[in-house]
């Protein structure tokens, strides 16, 4: 049985079983014109910051799309969704280069998929939850 909630907190057990299983998510981004960009990602979620990384090339349109948002980030969406169980989390996205923000992110990357492959280009997009929705077991 299920329990449906339209506001969930990023320590409830159920979304943080979940969010650890492996799933893929999608990114939504806005493109400088304003229309949805929409790619499925691997995300990690710290629910103590409260913040997702998303690990990906510094010339991907999604991380293009939101350096062009400037230095206050861009408003962003991601969506896990396992059959009728979902989460989505909203939140301002920025890009992180810093070396150390890059092996964080590779790192809790490898924890819950896989270790990434090399990438010299590599960036983080990395997005401060401000709302956390969805439809999860329990």
């Amino acid at each position: 049985m299920s329990t449906r909630k339209a506001a969930l907190d990023l320590r409830d057990p159920a979304l943080t079983e979940f969010w650890r299983e492996r799933h893929l998510q999608t990114l939504t981004t806005p493109r400088p014109d304003g229309t949805p960009h929409v790619v499925p990602v691997a995300a990690t979620l710290d629910p103590d910051e409260p913040l997702v990384r998303v690990i990906t090339s510094r010339t991907s349109r999604k991380a293009r799309n939101v350096v062009a948002g400037g230095d206050g980030g861009v408003p962003v969406a991601l969506c896990q969704v396992d059959g009728r169980h979902w989460v989505t989390v909203e939140g301002v996205a920025t890009v992180l280069d810093d070396p150390a923000d890059v092996r964080l992110a590779e790192q809790r990357y490898a924890q819950r998929f896989r270790v990434p492959r090399e990438n010299p280009l590599r960036v983080v997009i990395a997005v401060r939850v401000t709302r956390v929705m969805g439809h999860l077991p329990g």
